[in-house]
């Protein structure tokens, strides 16, 4: 195929695999919303409808099954929460007019008899799935009730639930609207739909922090595409007016809510250093708090007891997190029927829920993590207390809207019991409900804008291809394109050298551009797009020069894969592979050696905790690599280049040959002096002085194992080793091992200082600077076909050669342009050394 028949392939992006049905099909049970919610879901196929409490999203589960088990052969399954199977059963009779309601089954012998005796439509629990022998493979249709036990990405549910669902075709996610500062929970059920693969939907729309795992942020500049693309597979309901109709009979009851702040309770409470403090300090590390909610058990529930005596006509849920504290809560008040997930049944459970539910006792008490999802309390009982709190919001509003939804007759009164020391926790739970507010009605606007399509793509921002741009400087060429379209207008044999860092696969996306490498559905499909450039940079090369590629190897995360742990892409192998295949001769290869430590931050993948669980798991740092190859020169008897890269005996001695002809480069560390940098001067403490000291001694003397083990304890003893990077790793004694590239030393730290969007994976000037040195000669033109900003070009400037950049991200460009206008004005700027030289003269 063409190269623009093949990035055609790529635009598909929520894929429609339904069937259209008109309104006689659906059951005129259903009120006008719940229609059109389900004759779009039933065209989409793999769809989720996130409705705001109380707009029955039970009968749409329903009828949407139902309809697909009438067109198809076969049953249909829904999974839900313990103590939600009254719901469907009562709505499934009353509601829908259904002669026998859908049995409950808990095997697959159960649910082959109940689809033997006529049932079309199941239910069973998460547990059943995550744990029994459900075989998904059996069913036609699927319906995740409550779906928010997929929100947790690492947690044994979903990543069971994944591969069980895999493949069925009519597949339904139900639940509230999710969690506004849980933007991966969509992602996860974007993943569960197989709309688009997790891994590949984060990058393209989040940017990572490289000190911490799953801190991400979405990009301002992709946060509309966000949005128009979830609304092309998710359908956000907070009212029936989102969808025209009227909102008689769903406004929402009055809300009061409550605070009680447990004061000192006269203990005295002394701090780390023995020092008696007149005020608990605020609380909110996970584990103060958690020590804080032990200690106020007593005095917490003797508040809730005073409510409680206070309105003995009312009904009341109380949701605690202990079961010390259902312990004393069932102490104080005796009437209390709790559940617990320890000591009852499954059916003991989803009995009591049901009593309480249909107003049989009094109070319930119970955790959030029990009961907060699916159960339906409005109808006897609009009081909750809430005896503790923690950061878990989701958990939170949840169980508040048990009771506070549409069909609730009275005002909803809220008792929110907490410590002084958790004042921080609360106004964190205050500020995210804010934020879920305010996602609510963006989810609202997007829905109005754009209304019930069966693909909402064509709305999408991305676009295919861009308007070229050329800007030349006296010392360099950028431009502004996709660089397959800009090689295959280069004229043979141009380029003195290629230097490039090469996106990893479809692992991060730069752009909303189909063009863009990232935007890949997998590593295969990248190569084929590779397969379309590989050719024209082969062909712009002069004969025997060379082409210095930047890769890295990509970790896959067992609960993506199947496999249940990490495993490793060799992607530095791959791209061997794909060079060598398209004529390039493989030269030899660079290790630049990566911090385990900072790698660890962002994927928790070594983590040292994980190791004393099952060393067997455990793998090893990824590091980077360059790769070096050659186009084969034209005459084959000799192995020089056509145009070789020629120094003198004056500027290339015998020494530095010796140092060069080895790929162990030590690093100068001189660049351009920055604020940071005299900042620092003056701020640096005496890490950086030990980890000197420490790199000197490892490579100059004899390396002995146990003593660098015993070093790191008795520092780790002290308190003295860093968790945010490695600050005693061994030093490189092999010449194909780099250990000393300045990880931050980057044009992002001048896109930081100007405010400007950093890139997502910047290459390192001090591999540019030794690669462009190496394989080139003053005045030759240096290239890189993806340029970001601009990082090989700029170096190329500097050091007296032509600097050639090809960027597809238009900010990027206009972004590299200005460093690399800043590169032809800083010739003769002083850099770090000279003023060291300077101060010191």
């Amino acid at each position: 195929m063409t190269y623009k028949e093949f990035l055609q392939t790529k635009i598909a992006v929520a894929p429609t695999s339904g069937f259209e049905i008109t309104d006689a099909d659906i059951n005129p049970a259903l009120k006008p919303h719940q229609r059109d919610s389900v004759r779009w879901a039933i065209a989409g196929g793999r769809r989720a409808i996130f409705a705001k409490f109380g707009l029955g999203k039970t009968v749409m589960e329903l009828e949407y099954c139902r309809i697909v088990t009438d067109r198809l052969d076969g049953p249909a399954l829904i999974t839900l929460p313990l103590g939600v199977k009254q719901e469907f059963t009562r709505d499934a009779v009353n509601l829908l007019g259904w002669k026998k309601p859908p049995p409950y089954i808990r095997t697959m012998a159960e649910a082959r008899a109940a689809y033997e005796a006529g049932h079309k439509i199941m239910l069973t629990n998460y547990e059943r799935v995550r744990d029994g022998d459900i075989d998904l493979s059996y069913f036609v249709a699927a319906s995740l009730d409550e779906a928010a036990v997929l929100r947790s990405y690492g947690s044994d549910t979903y990543q069971t639930f994944l591969p069980k669902f895999a493949g069925v075709k009519y597949k339904l996610v139900a639940t509230a609207v999710p969690s506004p500062n849980r933007y991966k929970e969509l992602i996860h059920y974007a993943g569960f739909l197989e709309i688009m693969d997790t891994g590949q939907a984060l990058t393209r729309f989040f940017k990572r922090d490289s000190t911490k795992a799953n801190n991400l942020t979405l990009y301002p500049h992709m946060e509309e595409q966000f949005w128009l693309w979830v609304s092309s597979w998710a359908l956000f309901l907070t009212k029936p007016s989102d969808l025209g109709y009227s909102d008689d009979g769903y406004d929402l009851p009055p809300l009061e809510i409550r605070y009680h702040k447990i004061g000192n309770d006269g203990k005295t409470v002394v701090d780390r250093d023995g020092q008696v403090m007149l005020m608990r300090e605020t609380s909110s590390s996970l584990p103060d708090a958690a020590a804080e909610k032990r200690n106020s058990i007593d005095a917490r529930v003797q508040v809730a007891r005073e409510i409680v005596e206070a309105a003995l006509a009312d009904h009341f849920v109380i949701w605690h997190d202990l079961n010390k504290e259902l312990d004393a809560i069932q102490r104080e008040i005796p009437e209390a029927v709790g559940i617990k997930g320890e000591g009852l049944s499954i059916e003991e459970r989803e009995q009591r829920t049901i009593d309480f539910s249909e107003g049989r006792f009094r109070i319930l008490a119970t955790k959030k993590s029990l009961s907060g999802s699916g159960c339906n309390f409005q109808h006897h009982c609009h009081r909750a207390i809430f005896v503790g709190i923690d950061h878990k919001f989701h958990d939170f509003i949840q169980a508040v809207h048990r009771l506070y939804r549409f069909l609730q007759a009275e005002p909803v009164e809220i008792d929110i019991i907490y410590t002084e020391a958790e004042a921080e926790i609360l106004r964190d739970l205050m500020e995210k409900w804010k934020r879920h507010d305010e996602m609510a009605e963006k989810m609202q606007a997007i829905v109005k804008q754009y209304g019930l399509v069966a693909n909402a793509v064509q709305a999408l921002s991305r676009k295919m291809g861009v308007e070229r741009t050329e800007v030349n400087g006296s010392y360099y060429t950028a431009v502004n394109n996709d660089c397959v379209e800009e090689l295959a207008a280069m004229p043979d044999n141009t380029m003195d050298l290629w230097h490039t860092s090469i996106p990893f696969g479809n692992h991060y996306e730069y752009t909303a551009n189909y063009n863009d490498f990232g935007y890949n559905k997998d590593t295969e499909q990248f190569f084929q797009q590779l397969d379309f450039l590989t050719p024209h940079v082969l062909r712009t090369l002069k004969p025997g020069r060379v082409l210095a590629v930047h890769v890295k190897d990509r970790v896959l995360f067992g609960n993506a894969t199947g496999t249940g742990t990490p495993t490793i892409e060799p992607f530095h192998a791959f791209c061997i592979s794909h060079y060598m295949k398209h004529g390039f001769l493989l030269a030899g290869m660079i290790t630049v050696v990566t911090d385990v430590v900072r790698e660890n931050n962002q994927t928790y993948r070594l983590s040292w905790s994980a190791m004393l669980k099952d060393g067997a798991k455990m793998g090893v740092g990824c590091n980077e690599y360059i790769l070096l190859f050659r186009k084969q020169q034209t005459d084959t008897s000799r192995a020089f280049a056509d145009e070789p890269v020629v120094k003198t005996p004056e500027e290339y001695g015998l020494g530095r040959w010796q140092i060069d002809a080895s790929p162990y480069w030590r690093s100068s560390g001189d660049r351009l002096v920055s604020t940071q940098d005299l900042i620092g001067m003056v701020d640096a403490g005496r890490m950086g002085e030990m980890q000197k000291l420490f790199h000197d001694c490892s490579q100059n003397e004899v390396y002995d194992y146990h003593k660098h083990i015993a070093l790191a304890e008795e520092l780790s003893a002290a308190d003295a080793l860093p968790k945010s990077h490695m600050a005693i790793g061994p030093a490189s004694v092999h010449p194909d091992v780099w250990d000393d590239v300045t990880r931050m030393q980057t044009l992002n730290t001048t896109q930081s200082s100007r405010r400007k969007a950093l890139h997502v994976c910047p290459l390192q000037l001090d591999i540019v600077e030794r690669i462009i040195f190496r394989y080139s000669n003053p005045g030759e033109l240096v290239g890189d076909f993806f340029a970001g900003l601009m990082t090989v070009p700029y170096m190329a400037v500097k050091m007296d050669r032509h600097g050639w950049g090809c960027e597809l991200n238009s900010s990027y460009f206009r972004d590299g342009v200005e460093h690399l206008e800043s590169a032809e004005a800083q010739k003769d700027t002083p850099t770090l050394f000279d003023l060291i030289a300077g101060k010191g003269a």
